[in-house]
């Protein structure tokens, strides 16, 4: 199974001051933080939860 660090992640800043980051190749997968160095550690979470939901299906299927 690829890990996040198998995609390209893109973290910019948004214009209330936060960063935002995201993974183009995953829909769903973007997060927010107020570093980029949390923005890239919440994405983390998401690509995880993403990972289980894929999984879970898969079983039902």
């Amino acid at each position: 199974m690829k890990s996040l660090q198998d995609y390209i992640t893109v973290i910019r800043p948004d214009n209330n001051g936060t960063f935002v980051a995201h993974t183009p190749a995953i829909s769903g997968c973007h997060a927010w933080g107020q570093t980029p160095d949390e923005a890239r550690a919440e994405l983390v979470y998401v690509f995880e939860m993403i990972q289980e939901e894929y999984k879970e299906y898969r079983r039902r299927f």
